[in-house]
């Protein structure tokens, strides 16, 4: 239930889709007594999309997550194993194309074949199953297992969680899958601005994890002036930003992590 509760309320909090529903009721109001509130309506709707999509608001609003950990310091020594979390595999375009589709986060995965090479004997754990509502397809584990096996990583070295459908339950299926002990030291692969939650919810469900972050959407502050170049751009960078603030909220709220915005 919360599963499906929290996706319903990420569609409506998204900002493009407030401000498509805002242009649209003006529209509809337009046609009724209320034409002056219609167009102030519509017209805020507009704007409001303008300064999503064009402006560098949505780099100022992924930035605070991105920069929140640091790159992973190498220097402590070997880990004994990395989690990889689901999210960049497309699982539809995958099944209907008979080949291993990635998204933009594709560097989670992609980051899997220097980290098997540099670290030879530490294990590789896989978590992700399918995400979806509707548009279903293969359990992203599946997909993964094929993309290891074209690195040559060595399956014995894979263990693959396919059940989970959301942080929480990346964390918490992992965590009973693994079992891991006090003296291990585990990385957490994952988008730079998907890691505060994912810390957040790994420490709460009692696995203890080192962020190692890829997939930067920003240079860095340099960006928080740079506007988009396209409205479809911006948006996109609004709606993957607010998306986890939203779930940081929803999480902390559920008592799903440890913080309301977990730090290293």
């Amino acid at each position: 239930m919360f599963f499906v509760l929290a996706k319903i309320l990420g569609f409506f909090a998204q900002p493009p889709n407030i401000c498509i529903s805002i242009g649209l009721i003006g529209v509809v109001l337009m046609a009724t007594r209320f034409r002056r509130a219609g167009r102030r309506l519509a017209v805020t709707g507009i704007v409001l999309i303008a300064l999503f999509g064009l402006s560098p608001l949505g780099n100022a609003i992924i930035l605070p997550l991105e920069e929140r950990f640091p790159p992973w310091d190498a220097t402590r020594g070997a880990p004994s194993g990395f989690i990889v979390l689901g999210g960049a595999l497309d699982t539809v375009v995958s099944q209907a194309r008979g080949e291993v589709a990635l998204n933009e986060a594709a560097e989670r995965m992609t980051a899997v074949a220097e980290l098997a090479r540099r670290f030879p004997d530490a294990r590789i754990v896989f978590t992700g199953g399918s995400g979806r509502i509707i548009y279903d397809g293969a359990p992203e584990a599946d997909l993964a297992a094929r993309l290891f096996d074209s690195f040559g990583i060595a399956k014995q070295r894979i263990l693959l969680e396919d059940k989970s459908r959301d942080t929480d339950e990346n964390a918490r299926f992992t965590r009973d899958l693994v079992q891991p002990k006090p003296s291990e030291r585990w990385l957490i692969v994952t988008s730079a601005h998907h890691m505060p939650r994912s810390v957040g919810v790994f420490r709460a469900a009692g696995f203890p994890v080192e962020a190692f972050p890829v997939d930067y959407r920003t240079r860095g502050a340099i960006d928080l002036l740079r506007p988009f170049a396209t409205l479809g751009d911006g948006l996109r960078r609004t709606d993957t930003a607010m998306r986890e603030w939203v779930g940081l909220l929803i999480y902390r709220i559920v008592g799903r992590t440890d913080a309301l915005f977990p730090a290293p």
